[in-house]
């Protein structure tokens, strides 16, 4: 897949989810991403709390993200987060109550339509210590050192140059910052039929790399104290209630049994993990 073409495929998907959304619909689009009418028990199955859920604005609440990363980071009033893909704003938002007035949050998303769709929640709710910036995660348009975290919600799994995100978050977090990512990774390689699929890579499948690969990245940008705080299976109802894994079955002309799709979701991890900047 030419890299150009992969980036703007992601990038036309999720705004299409965005556009969606505000119209007041929820359609499923993405394979591990149920943006559908269940994204409250999504939600709560991927790590947040309902009390988090209940507080934090609906329109925000796409059900696309694989687990909940400001619940990995000791933050504190007045720090700096950054937030690598904040789609609608829903984690931005989240940590907002905890930074506080004297902080700040910012999210980076390359969707003008998410980035519409955030700033439109930013405004309705009063959420006035966040703020929503155009930018490739591979290429941040932030200055060195500014950051006390960064976190990121099933994204970075949609680069094919991860280690370049995290040289760029390395770049921007402050000495002893810390990195609290959740995201999606292979237990095995996937077919290479499904590998080499553009539909599979929106769905957030094809992207993923197996924990050692992921984790080396992380190194090689300089962090340490790299720590897995959570692995578990990806809930194969996702898979099951989803229409973009039949689509994708129907293009490869595989029909899809439940037993497939089982196979095919034990492949799959969701992880969570932090990581420090210390040099």
């Amino acid at each position: 897949m030419e890299l150009n073409s992969v980036k703007k495929a992601v990038v036309q998907s999720y705004g299409k989810l965005a556009k969606s959304r505000k119209k007041g619909l929820l359609p499923k689009l993405f394979g591990c991403c149920d943006s559908s009418s269940y994204a409250k028990q999504i939600g709560e199955m991927i790590g947040y709390s309902q009390e988090e859920i209940a507080n934090l604005p609906v329109e925000a609440n796409l059900g696309v993200g694989c687990g909940n990363p400001a619940a990995l980071a000791r933050m504190q009033a007045g720090e700096t987060v950054i937030d690598l893909g904040s789609g609608a704003g829903f984690d931005v938002f989240n940590v907002s109550s905890i930074v506080g007035s004297r902080g700040k949050v910012v999210g980076i998303d390359l969707s003008d339509d998410m980035l519409e769709l955030a700033r439109q929640n930013a405004r309705k709710y009063q959420y006035n210590n966040v703020e929503f910036v155009k930018g490739d995660i591979e290429d941040l348009p932030l200055n060195d050192q500014i950051a006390d975290h960064i976190i990121s919600n099933c994204v970075i799994n949609l680069s094919f140059q991860k280690a370049q995100v995290f040289k760029e978050a390395y770049r921007v977090l402050k000495n002893g910052g810390r990195l609290s990512i959740s995201d999606i990774m292979l237990e095995k390689e996937l077919p290479w039929l499904i590998k080499k699929s553009l539909p599979a890579h929106i769905a957030c499948v094809s992207g993923a790399e197996k924990l050692e690969d992921y984790v080396s990245y992380i190194r090689q940008a300089g962090f340490t104290e790299i720590k897995i705080k959570s692995k578990s299976a990806f809930p194969l109802e996702l898979m099951l209630a989803d229409p973009q894994v039949n689509e994708l079955a129907e293009a490869m002309n595989m029909k899809l049994s439940k037993e497939k799709i089982e196979e095919m979701a034990s492949r799959v991890v969701s992880i969570s993990l932090t990581a420090k900047k210390t040099g």
